[in-house]
């Protein structure tokens, strides 16, 4: 069975799995109360961030990393194209963008308005994120002009990096999304796989949902 440790950006993780109707389970890892007492956890990630996914023997960290392994190892999905494919080079670039261009800059502010102190709250680091993500959005809104997903015509697991990271910035990081990208997220988030994810994930379906 697989094991997915962790929502926050396990969701993706989550909503993949669900696309491609494989078994899982998904354990709760409690960022806030510390990792440094669940040791069932460490012993997977010693580094103590999720998500983490174990996988028989296999355990993988980092949720881009474990999109591509689920799709490699039980694969071929339409959720990925193959390297041959006229969509494959958008694919492979708004996979990896809506975490290393997009989720991760917004992280910055986003930890910086929780856990910094309130004079610390507004620094470089958390502007500069706010501005790299405003950059690389850039890229998705010109493709958004171009075509209904990222890849092209198709959904595929690049709209699930994408949409995450979008979302994560409207609820998390306060950021308000121009009317192309608000309506992109509509139909992304219409689809039956992430309504199931979403109900998988009671935490963020709380925090998404407040009143669901």
């Amino acid at each position: 069975m697989i094991t997915v440790w962790g929502e926050g950006r396990g969701f993706r993780v989550v909503w993949l799995l669900e696309e491609m109707g494989l078994p899982y389970r998904l354990r709760d890892v409690d960022m806030l109360a510390g990792v440094e007492n669940d040791t069932e956890f460490l012993a997977i990630n010693p580094a103590g961030f999720i998500p983490a996914l174990q996988d028989g023997e296999v355990v993988v960290v980092e949720s881009i990393a474990i999109l591509e392994y689920l799709i490699g190892r039980y694969g071929p999905t339409p959720l990925a194209p193959g390297p041959q494919d006229p969509a494959f080079p958008a694919y492979q670039q708004f996979l990896h963008l809506g975490e290393a261009g997009l989720a991760m800059p917004m992280f910055m502010k986003v930890v910086s308005d929780i856990l910094a102190p309130d004079a610390e709250r507004d620094n470089w680091g958390a502007r500069k994120g706010v501005s790299m993500f405003e950059n690389r959005l850039r890229l998705v809104t010109r493709q958004l002009a171009r075509a209904p997903y990222m890849a092209g015509e198709a959904f595929t697991a690049a709209d699930i990096s994408v949409a995450y990271a979008l979302e994560f910035a409207v609820h998390a990081g306060g950021f308000t999304l121009a009317e192309p990208e608000r309506a992109y997220l509509a139909r992304i988030t219409a689809r039956e796989g992430y309504r199931r994810a979403m109900d998988a994930c009671p935490a963020r379906k709380a925090w998404m949902e407040p009143d669901a």
